[in-house]
């Protein structure tokens, strides 16, 4: 599910993208931008089989992330709770703590994978235990693998 976006400029940042940001400001960058078609970036936008089994579930994830990255994309999204089944009494089982540097599984992986493949990658979200409380959390990484936000 590739897709192109128009000119970098052209995107307004929604709600949704101020919130994981926690400022308005374009997410698109120089380095996200196709060099046979300035201006314009592809964009992934992945889905996943989900199962009971945490390491499958990143495995899958990576693979789908690498597959979209060597069919072009610069942005890539993965979809939420993709790390574990989306019931509520799943999310204390798989919640992860995560911090920088981080001992998460899944945040790790999306850390290495968007490095790997300098790229920009949305990772859906997962869920996160921080100070006893639960949240549906989405963190996004730079093309060095860099946390630029996290967003509960």
């Amino acid at each position: 599910m590739l897709g192109r976006l128009r000119a970098c400029s052209s995107i307004a940042p929604s709600r949704v993208l101020r919130g994981l940001l926690h400022r308005p400001r374009t997410v698109c960058t120089k380095a996200m931008a196709d060099p046979a078609h300035p201006g314009k970036v592809k964009v992934a936008l992945c889905q996943l089989h989900v199962t009971p089994d945490k390491e499958q579930n990143i495995t899958t994830a990576r693979a789908a992330v690498q597959d979209a990255s060597k069919n072009g994309a610069k942005l890539v999204v993965l979809p939420e709770m993709w790390n574990c089944p989306y019931s509520n009494d799943s999310f204390p089982t798989y919640a992860e703590e995560i911090t920088e540097p981080t001992s998460s599984p899944s945040v790790q992986m999306m850390s290495e994978v968007a490095k790997a493949h300098n790229i920009t990658l949305v990772g859906g979200s997962i869920p996160e235990r921080s100070n006893g409380k639960l949240y549906n959390t989405c963190c996004v990484f730079d093309g060095a693998g860099k946390l630029l936000a996290k967003h509960r």
